[in-house]
């Protein structure tokens, strides 16, 4: 955790649309509140991309970055039509912020559904891998395959990461979601690690649920939830669920936290439609303003300006327009003005969580963190892409095979068993897996036999993607499809 003794380097993106703006309001409250802090001013997003770099993120943005170790982000736009990948994304997989944390809190003074309800919860999403580590091929012209890829480290570290903030912020509770009653080997993967991990947090109540019905009980009680960890996709998901809850996305603050460098930012959008039209609320970017200062140790500074925003609210004086509606509706600099008279105030009504620094996971940096105690190759899946009927397609595959030491087991399409046995009503796509197993069991597959297959199927159908069926430590590292004995 960084030093509070002297002044603070930070990089400063002020981003798109509004992002100006909301940022320009938030470092003069800092600024007000006498944080010790020095932006060095960046570039990044959709003027970045127009100048044709396709990261929207320049080598001096990146190296401010890395030289601070500590950033405030305005919204980024991710354009249609030229660039590659999201700024934001990048940002986040090149420095490993592995952990998205989105505190939900009600806010008084704003009219909001479960207003009254107390939530008081957190988010912490795994950020960087997942489906968003967007690894995709269009496997024939009409298929497309994303490759969800969950790692035993990627979830070590967020679950510790949950566990240390839930002790940090003095919380009682850690719940686990997952989809891991039909994904069971990578969301399955995250709630056996959560489950293993738990006992070394005895002090701390644990709990898994699945997640739709997470998202079910956070429309119904949503106050029964303290801390909840899931992965990158479900946590997008259920993160901007939760925000939703306590008033909307421009009152939610993030941060992006990685061992080495932390990024905060509002979870917003540039909002182009009114950008310098002086409207915009600031109130996000300013709690993420906050979560930077106690991310830095300053936490009197931080408690100063979160009271000062909470007294701003309570009053419900000189309030932006998507918190009043027109009639009565503040510009963002008057908003941002009442804030400042506000810093020294302190509302009797709000509490404070202790909020002491985080303890960082440290887990072990090996590549192959995971070793098994046995491993065997017993077959491998091979899709195969064809407009034949199954049954035609498996006659086939028998055929060629024949002579093979490998035996067609079976073909699955989307998932569902479609050779052998009967005909099935499944509306097939020309996308087959096609499960080859040894057909003596007690011999391995070779990477000899693995190649003769490829090359005799090959010789009669095209193929696109290869899969090894391996056992580790006595288990299947491989699901069956619906149907398959």
């Amino acid at each position: 955790m960084p030093s509070n003794t002297a002044t603070h380097t930070v990089t400063l993106m002020p981003g798109d649309g509004i992002g100006p703006e909301v940022m320009q309001a938030t470092c003069r409250v800092l600024e007000a509140a006498g944080a010790p802090l020095r932006w060095e001013r960046c570039e990044a997003g959709a003027e970045v991309f127009k100048k044709g770099l396709a990261t929207g993120v320049p080598q001096e943005t990146l190296d401010s970055i890395a030289r601070n170790r500590v950033a405030l982000k305005g919204p980024l736009e991710t354009p249609v039509g030229y660039g590659e990948k999201s700024a934001n994304v990048t940002l986040r997989k090149l420095f490993e912020l592995y952990g998205n944390v989105r505190p939900c809190r009600e806010l008084p003074g704003i009219q909001a559904v479960f207003a009254g309800r107390q939530i008081d919860l957190v988010v912490v999403r795994e950020n960087v891998e997942d489906l968003y580590a967007g690894i995709e091929h269009m496997q024939t012209p009409g298929v497309a395959q994303c490759l969800k890829l969950i790692t035993r480290k990627g979830c070590e570290k967020i679950v510790r990461l949950a566990f240390e903030l839930a002790r940090a912020e003095g919380r009682r509770k850690v719940t686990c979601a997952t989809k891991s009653n039909i994904m069971k080997k990578t969301e399955g993967l995250l709630k056996s690690t959560f489950e293993e991990l738990a006992r070394d947090y005895p002090e701390l109540q644990t709990e898994h649920v699945i997640i739709d019905n997470l998202a079910h009980q956070l429309v119904r009680w949503p106050e029964q939830y303290d801390v909840i960890v899931t992965t990158n996709m479900n946590g997008d998901i259920i993160s901007d669920l939760t925000s939703g809850l306590t008033g909307g996305l421009g009152l939610a603050p993030s941060a992006n936290i990685g061992n080495e460098v932390a990024m905060f930012e509002a979870v917003h959008g540039s909002a182009p439609n009114i950008a310098g039209k002086d409207v915009a609320n600031p109130t996000a970017l300013l709690l993420s303003a906050v979560m930077l200062l106690r991310h830095l140790g300053l936490f009197d500074v931080a408690d100063k300006v979160e009271h000062a925003i909470i007294v701003t609210l309570e009053e419900g004086r000189h309030l932006t327009v998507d918190l009043v509606g027109d009639d009565r509706a503040a510009t963002c600099t008057q908003f941002t003005e009442t804030v400042i008279a506000n810093l020294g105030r302190r509302s009797p009504h709000w509490t404070t969580h202790q909020y002491r620094p985080i303890r960082l996971p440290r887990v072990d940096p090996r590549p192959d963190l995971v070793h098994a105690r046995s491993r065997r190759v017993i077959g491998a899946d091979l899709f195969i892409e064809s407009g034949l009927d199954p049954h035609a397609l498996g006659e086939s595959l028998d055929r060629i095979v024949t002579a093979l030491p490998l035996r067609l087991k079976m073909i699955s399409n989307r998932g569902t068993k479609v050779y052998p046995g009967p005909r099935q009503i499944t509306d097939c796509v020309d996308h087959h897996r096609c499960r080859f197993v040894m057909r003596d069991e007690s011999r391995e597959l070779s990477d000899h036999d693995l190649a003769v297959l490829v090359e005799r199927v090959g010789a009669e159908h095209r193929w696109m993607h290869l899969e090894k069926l391996q056992v580790f430590n006595g288990e299947p590292g491989f699901t069956k499809a619906q149907g398959e004995d």
